[in-house]
């Protein structure tokens, strides 16, 4: 039976990373610490993340875990390709933003490796920094944990002319700390209740809110937190919690779906991003953001055609099942 988390952050040199969890060593210090976390047990299809190799039949079946609609990855010079008028057409959305004074924010969430992140990544490679804002908060201080539970993320919302990508977000409460048991079930029932009424507050005044859950199969997040274990310079994105995500795939898998149906609303709807394949994940995603914000000189031919099987409609999603 696995260890409890108490006595594997007494063991381990991982801390706990943003969206409600501890900052994290650099990625050279990560690289060149002498102590390497605990040993953790084997986890299911005998998954093990500090293996050499991972069994073939999780490697072979990562890809298309998860339903994932399609066989093959994108080719690198595919995506190259599409990419760069999309970054151009985000330059101009930017642009739009800054001279109507607009309020625009893109909120993330997903599984542990899900590729959120490096999503985001994508969307600001190529925007004015002043501008475009990345939100990871850390776990909250004393302080914040005494607030009303919205307070520090309202502190975050985009002023005239900026927007800001939230890299998780108050759903936090709904995902990590409900399966983690880091709140209780009552101050769940609360988000879940509130979160809508708080949204509907944000979309009247004026901010414009696009919500984006990135999802993945059980193999395929075995496969990248393998890989992140083995690679020094991405270690440090690894955390006591990510060691609990495949033992609790089922469980996430419930929170989420409730997540999903209750905060989804005319105002503020989910779409889900089918993550297995990061490259047509990234270039979905900002397509769907594109075409959600009616920017002057939007090019609709630069920005292509949205593949809805990747980005999915909430309802349709949880009609096909969900992630459970």
């Amino acid at each position: 039976m696995a260890k409890s988390l108490s006595a594997r952050k007494q063991k381990t040199t991982i801390r706990l990373v943003s969206g409600g969890k501890e900052d994290a060593p650099t990625p050279e210090t990560a690289g060149k610490s002498k102590t390497r976390p605990a040993r953790k047990p084997p986890g299911p299809k005998g998954f093990d993340i500090e293996a050499e190799t991972l069994p073939a039949a999780i490697v072979d079946a990562a890809f298309r875990s998860g339903d994932y609609p399609y066989g093959k990855r994108m080719k690198r010079k595919r995506y190259e390709a599409e990419i760069e008028p999309l970054q151009i057409e985000l330059q101009k959305l930017a642009t739009w933003v800054r001279e109507r004074k607009e309020r625009v924010v893109i909120l993330f969430e997903g599984r542990d490796g899900a590729g959120k992140g490096g999503t985001i990544g994508r969307f600001t490679q190529h925007l004015n920094p002043r501008q475009a804002r990345v939100v990871a908060l850390s776990k909250p201080s004393d302080s914040e944990a005494g607030q009303w539970y919205f307070q520090r993320y309202a502190a975050q919302m985009p002023t005239a002319g900026e927007i800001v990508f939230f890299d998780r977000s108050w759903y936090n409460r709904a995902g990590v700390e409900r399966v983690m048991g880091f709140c209780t079930p009552e101050q769940t029932e609360t988000l879940l209740h509130e979160a809508p009424a708080f949204e509907g507050m944000l979309v009247r005044d004026g901010i414009r809110l696009i919500k984006l859950f990135i999802t993945i199969g059980p193999e395929m997040q075995m496969l990248r937190l393998h890989a992140r274990w083995h690679d020094p310079l991405k270690r440090w994105k690894l955390s006591p919690i990510d060691f609990e995500a495949i033992p609790r795939f089922a469980a996430y898998s419930e929170a989420f779906d409730e997540m999903l149906e209750r905060s989804s609303t005319d105002w503020a709807p989910w779409h889900v991003i089918r993550g297995n394949d990061k490259l047509r994940a990234r270039l979905n995603a900002i397509r769907h953001v594109l075409l959600a914000i009616p920017y002057d000189g939007r090019d609709e031919t630069a920005i292509g055609e949205l593949d809805h099987k990747i980005v999915v409609d909430v309802k349709h999603y949880l009609h096909k099942g969900g992630e459970v």
